[in-house]
């Protein structure tokens, strides 16, 4: 019997097996860490230079700034640079591998971790002893048991269900399930964006209290981009705002407005026909259509939806946090832990959800360790 079973073999689970010599890890896939490999561009980008809980979609804030202060960016960053491995600042406060994610993925199988490749787990049950781990290889016996599976998103590399599955069985809340850090589609009234596909820009969007100020970018399926990735984590329904220029500037009434404005000619065209305006000289337009004008600053649209988990970055929503200890314990099952994606907490853009991973697996390592002596 082992001392733990951990189920995924991504960011959480290998960081976990570090600090747990008696682990196994369970992992589907062909090869360990698929997701860090494509992450940041193949670059992965590990952490922030802010790392704080205000970053993220979660059930708990309190909660989620315990975890983080454990195991925070200072400690993460030291830890990679004593494994030869010194992160570059590139945008925003976003630290990235410096050359290749592989140079993180060779850090985290650098203590050779025990790992069952190929291996699908279908079940885990409680025992009197511990735990049984049922997959398609047979079934795997141990005292504690950590869930680190990951979310729903990029199927195409293995993205699965299992976590919130163990967690329904065992009596867990899951919370509600969305696509994340995705792009947005659009309804009818906004079908115009589809027709800007390629197009990028600066812009400012504000979704339930949160301001972002980045990139966008139009696609043929809607609008994507940084600024809207964010967006997407907090966004439940109803209407973003858009705001394409902070304010009018001062044009002059005998030229044409779409020579007049510091945006992608095409951009501009689009718009004025899309809320009904002649592209003419601003001495002809009317005070209304002045006033419409001002969208251009204030734009308020409701989106259909999302690009959906093929396109999304991370998994909003999972295993409640009302239900898990400070130390990733279950609150209804003792020896069952959680780490990362899998639990209701999600990161914006820039490295914080590897920076949760490796913070959450850390307290769950030390948690389990804790558990096996008591």
């Amino acid at each position: 019997m082992r001392g733990t079973l951990i189920i995924g073999a991504g960011a959480a689970g290998l960081f976990a097996s570090r600090y747990l010599p008696d682990s196994l890890l369970l992992e589907h896939n062909p090869k360990p860490a698929q997701k860090i490999k494509i992450s940041g561009g193949g670059k992965c980008n590990v952490t922030n230079k802010e790392i704080s809980s205000s970053h993220y979609h979660c059930g708990d804030t309190n909660f989620v700034q315990k975890v983080l202060q454990k195991y925070d960016n200072t400690k993460l960053l030291h830890f990679l640079a004593k494994a030869g491995c010194r992160p570059v600042v590139r945008k925003k406060g976003q630290y990235f591998c410096p050359h290749s994610s592989s140079e993180l993925i060779d850090i985290l199988l650098s203590h050779r971790p025990q790992i069952e490749l190929g291996c699908e787990v279908e079940g885990v049950e409680k025992t009197n002893q511990g735990f049984v781990v049922h997959t398609n290889k047979g079934d795997y016996l141990a005292k504690t048991v950590l869930v680190a599976s990951g979310g729903l998103s990029y199927k195409k590399i293995g993205a699965s269900p299992i976590g919130y599955e163990i967690a329904k069985s065992f009596g867990h809340t899951i919370m509600t399930l969305r696509p994340a850090l995705v792009g947005l589609t659009v309804q009818k009234e906004q079908f115009w964006f589809k027709q800007l596909a390629g197009i990028s820009m600066r812009a400012r969007v504000e979704v339930a209290g949160k301001v972002f100020e980045d990139d966008i970018l139009f696609t043929h399926k809607g609008i994507s981009g940084p600024a809207i990735f964010n967006a997407s984590l907090y966004w439940e329904r109803g209407a973003i705002i858009l705001s394409f220029l902070p304010r009018l500037p001062r044009l002059s009434p005998h030229k044409i407005i779409s020579t007049q404005l510091p945006l992608p000619k095409r951009f501009v065209k689009a718009f004025l026909k899309s809320i009904g305006i002649e592209d003419k000289k601003v001495g002809e337009l009317s005070l209304e259509e002045k006033k419409r004008l001002e969208l251009l600053c204030r734009y308020p649209f409701a989106p259909a939806g999302t690009f959906g988990y093929e396109r999304a970055e991370v998994t909003k929503g999972g295993v409640s946090l009302q239900e898990i200890q400070e130390d990733m314990q279950s609150r209804l099952v003792p020896g069952l832990f959680f780490a990362g994606e899998v639990l209701d907490v999600t990161g914006e853009l820039g490295g914080y959800n590897f920076q949760w991973a490796f913070s959450s697996a850390y307290a769950a390592a030390k948690g389990i360790k804790q558990f096996l002596v008591e």
